[in-house]
């Protein structure tokens, strides 16, 4: 090491305060001892990853404060924030983030500090704070809905809850129901997509006895069982347009009749419903009444979709690994950084399901007894990474030609970086892919 860099490393390690260097790529180049300390890294676990898989801050997906100060051309000084340590404690903490250009000012490397906020309180460590209601999440998104489903909870108006598959509009509709002033009542839920839509009718609002041929009964509908308490109307859009009248109807005076039936009954009750589909589309289609989604659409609520608010990831790893805990009697403590990195780049199309269902796959599938690392993840997620716990020879040995091809592709074909990543010496590489030209 040059001179100069080893004392400048022994300056920086000399401080309490956090240090981190970040490459334009976001990988750490440098973490001082006190950062190492108080994040509980070490500097060889640190050095060359991605910078928020180790510092996992809050601003981390959305406001990242490096590329804050690279896009606006100023520092930012005493930005108050929290980090996750290893340990999954979150901890307030006070950043200062410059960046450092080069001779023709451009941008080279980011520098990061913080240390723990000044106020005494705030100095402790925290866990994870419980869920809402049951829902997983700390992002200003989910914060904001949090918040109007407390504001809302003396109101008994219609709520329309819209947000891709898997994200979570059942416990939204749950929450809203528990927060309320029906909590205590009945809550009746009701997909509209699995029942076929000539039972649909009876289904919500009943029927009398030879209604129809299987008809052998009278039959309270949903909406009588509700009353007075709350349905939930899950895949609303799915209901057929002559359904929508009548529960047009329901909504603008709570009355309705029975098939078979010609006495008008009322109810009252508070309606809730959901969809996943593009509502204004379906309106434009003709597929769903404009006159409904207004009388639905008094309180929206849209659920944004997990790559939009990534910083709720971590409490989501932390929450499925307690239950998968619990389910499959293990002792699993965290995600490898490795391993972490490749799940918070990941996009998650199927939101919070898919989450759920890569750390019970991970469960199963890890090879450490106390972490998950990247031989637990899907090879639709890890691609062609190898994972240190399979590498060495026979690892290397067991590579089909096209991931190793693959992978050195991924990194221009140069074999030392493969063999470090495989675990392996070049030598190892050179004869897999010798013998696969062969």
């Amino acid at each position: 090491m040059d001179k100069s860099i080893e004392k400048a490393s022994e300056i920086l390690d000399s401080l309490s305060e956090g240090v981190i260097t970040i490459d334009k790529k976001f990988v750490i180049t440098f973490i001082n001892s006190a950062a190492e300390s108080f994040i509980g890294t070490t500097r060889q676990d640190a050095i060359g990853k991605s910078c928020k898989s180790i510092c996992r801050s809050e601003l981390c997906e959305a406001d990242c404060p490096i590329t804050q100060v690279i896009k606006s051309g100023k520092s930012i000084h005493n930005f108050n924030s929290r980090m996750i340590a290893k340990n999954k404690k979150i901890i307030p903490v006070v950043l200062n983030a410059v960046v450092l250009r080069n001779n023709r000012n451009e941008p080279k490397a980011g520098v990061l500090s913080f240390h723990p906020a000044s106020n005494p309180d705030s100095l402790k460590s925290v866990a994870i704070p419980n869920s809402f209601c049951g829902i997983i999440g700390k992002s200003k998104a989910m914060l904001d809905i949090f918040q109007l489903i407390r504001e809302i909870s003396r109101s008994d108006a219609s709520v329309l809850i819209q947000g891709e598959t898997g994200t979570g509009k059942e416990l939204i509709a749950n929450a809203v129901h528990e927060q309320s002033q029906r909590a205590s009542n009945a809550y009746v839920k009701v997909n509209c997509a699995v029942i076929p839509p000539q039972l649909l009718a009876s289904e919500l609002f009943g029927h009398t006895k030879g209604a129809f041929t299987d008809a052998k009964s009278d039959r309270v509908g949903r909406f009588e069982l509700a009353d007075q308490g709350t349905i939930f109307l899950d895949e609303i859009a799915e209901m057929p347009t002559n359904m929508q009248t009548q529960l047009l109807r329901i909504l603008q005076n709570g009355s309705f009749e029975r098939l078979g039936d010609s006495n008008t009954r009322t109810v009252n009750v508070r309606v809730i419903a959901a969809t996943n589909m593009d509502i204004q589309s379906a309106i434009d289609g003709n597929r769903f009444r404009n006159d409904l989604f207004f009388r639905l659409n008094v309180i929206p609520i849209h659920i944004p979709p997990l790559r939009e608010r990534k910083e709720d990831l971590p409490f989501l790893f932390e929450h499925f690994i307690q239950v998968f805990n619990q389910r499959y009697n293990r002792q699993i403590e965290e995600i490898d950084t490795d391993a972490l990195d490749i799940l918070l780049q990941h996009e998650w199309p199927g939101n919070i399901r898919e989450v759920e269902n890569v750390i019970e796959y991970a469960f199963i599938r890890s090879k450490k007894n106390h972490s998950i690392c990247i031989c637990g993840l899907p090879p639709s997620l890890r691609a062609h990474i190898v994972c240190k716990e399979e590498s060495g020879s026979t690892g290397i040995a067991s590579m089909k030609s096209e991931q190793l091809v693959a992978l050195l592709d991924q990194n221009n074909w140069n074999q030392s970086k493969v063999a470090d990543i495989l675990g392996v010496h070049r030598s190892t590489v050179w004869r897999k892919l010798k013998s696969i030209q062969s």
